[in-house]
């Protein structure tokens, strides 16, 4: 499967940005019968649903043409959500700081997830703090990395 998700972010890459967004993730999801093609994409300003409309018409044209997937499917175009997925180095790298959540697909000292601190991004791997440990986390040895959401109260005291 990672496989097929690099293939289709290499192919969908050019489609988003060329509509002026940044490609965040792919997924293919629901069943092998009737699986959902998810793009998830940003923008500097952010998404709306015009913007998703319009990416999933450009999108559409281009699967037509290649077909990557076989059978039917749907295709899905929305923003990556408060739980926006790292993907890319330069993802982690924007997110410094920051409390994230990664899956490894194989077990590091005897776990598979890891949520905690984004301390440091190194060109093939990341630092997390998790309860007072730095785990070094290899990039290829991710399944699925995501922030955490930080939670804001709006300042109104009500008074």
């Amino acid at each position: 499967m990672r496989g097929a998700r690099a293939d289709l972010r290499k192919l969908l890459e050019p489609g988003v940005e060329a509509t002026g967004f940044e490609l965040v993730d792919v997924e293919i999801a629901g069943s092998q019968h009737s699986p959902t093609l998810r793009v998830y994409i940003d923008g500097p300003a952010g998404v709306n649903v015009d913007d998703c409309a319009r990416v999933s018409r450009q999108l559409s044209a281009l699967l037509d043409v290649e077909d990557p997937l076989p059978g039917h499917y749907t295709l899905e175009v929305s923003s990556p959500g408060l739980d926006r997925p790292l993907v890319k180095p330069e993802d982690f790298k924007r997110f410094v700081g920051e409390t994230i959540k990664v899956k490894m697909h194989e077990p590091l000292q005897g776990r598979k997830n890891f949520s905690g601190r984004l301390v440091d991004v190194a060109a093939d791997h990341v630092v997390v703090e998790v309860d007072e440990e730095h785990y070094d986390l290899a990039f290829e040895g991710m399944d699925r990395a995501r922030l955490v959401p930080r939670f804001r109260t709006s300042g109104m005291t009500g008074e």
